[in-house]
């Protein structure tokens, strides 16, 4: 096994990134060349996606061969198409007759509230990333997905935290590896769930620029919506959020443990983010298995979880300043 701590750990994936530093936002692709099967759940009520009815269980085609996440909201969506020509020129594709149809779900976060928001990524940015894949470590924080994400939303992005890109993998036993790569642009707070402390959230007005550390130093987005001003807010708010992410394994599984696997994940979103999945986030998960190992599905589903939660944290952690926003990495 490689021990890059990336979802790059599992044999047959690689991963591609490219970004628009000036205008904040850019797209990473998640690439199995020899496909893998797939499962998606969708959590948030704001999302931004392509081809997940592909990936319910009760639809044909079983196996996707790269899966997009991207910045610049709806306009991101563009992206995958670029994956599509580059796949297309590599003829990976779902065979239908003389003709390969390569399979790429998607899902976008809202970035442009930073950056220059009439850029956002296109197929052009898409063939980039994808022709940029390699299997060995994958770049974190400000890269891919991540420049223009962010987090702790409540007060606007006036209180926001810099957030981005994350990855981390677990081997599980048996030569079971279990990885996962997201970009988190959550409304909430990130939370250590081993000390339940706030890592980076939502700042109160009066502290301005500080160095980043202690609890106290955040608004604490929850305790925030129990008061009259949190509740006006809300009420006012529109869905610019989200945690979307892929997990992947190295395991055996059709696509109805694959999707289960996606749903367990949300577990390691649950521990990381508060609050998630609320009507302002999208929080989408993709779950790969390319197959090699045979495993039991509760306990990949467990560690991606795990493995979520990891990455999350990475993405907050790895994270530099811009746009305006601090940023624990200072």
């Amino acid at each position: 096994m490689k021990h890059n701590n990336a979802i790059t750990d599992i044999p047959g994936i690689e991963v591609g990134q490219a970004q628009d530093d000036e205008a904040l936002t850019g797209c990473t692709v998640i690439l199995c060349r020899k496909g893998a099967v797939g499962g998606v759940d969708v959590r948030g009520s704001a999302p931004g996606t392509r081809e997940t009815d592909l990936l319910n269980p009760i639809n044909l085609v079983d196996k996707v061969h790269a899966v997009v996440l991207a910045g610049g909201s709806a306009f991101g969506l563009d992206a995958a198409s670029g994956v599509m020509k580059y796949l297309a020129e590599q003829k990976i594709g779902y065979g239908l007759g003389a003709t390969r149809v390569p399979i790429v779900p998607a899902a976008i976060l809202f970035d442009l509230g930073l950056g220059k928001s009439a850029r956002h990524p296109d197929p052009e940015m898409g063939y980039a990333a994808i022709s940029a894949a390699q299997a060995g470590p994958v770049i974190e924080g400000n890269a891919g997905a991540g420049p223009g994400a962010s987090v702790g939303k409540i007060f606007g992005m006036a209180g926001a935290m810099k957030s981005g890109l994350g990855t981390a993998s677990i081997e599980i036993g048996g030569g079971v590896v279990v990885g996962a790569i997201v970009a988190v642009n959550a409304f909430g707070d990130v939370l250590d769930p081993a000390t339940g402390q706030i890592i980076a959230g939502a700042r109160p007005a009066k502290l301005g620029p500080v160095k980043f550390g202690g609890s106290g130093q955040f608004a604490d987005t929850q305790k925030v919506m129990q008061t009259l001003a949190g509740r006006t807010i809300l009420s006012l708010a529109t869905g610019g959020n989200t945690v979307i992410a892929v997990v992947a394994t190295n395991a055996r599984f059709d696509k109805a443990q694959a999707t289960k696997v996606a749903q367990m994940a949300h577990d390691g979103l649950a521990r990381t983010v508060r609050p998630a999945h609320t009507m302002l986030d999208g929080d989408t998960i993709f779950a790969l298995a390319t197959g090699q190992k045979k495993a039991d599905v509760s306990i990949v589903g467990a560690y991606a979880a795990e493995a979520l939660a990891q990455a999350i944290m990475r993405a907050v952690k790895m994270a530099k300043p811009a746009g305006g926003l601090p940023a624990i990495n200072l």
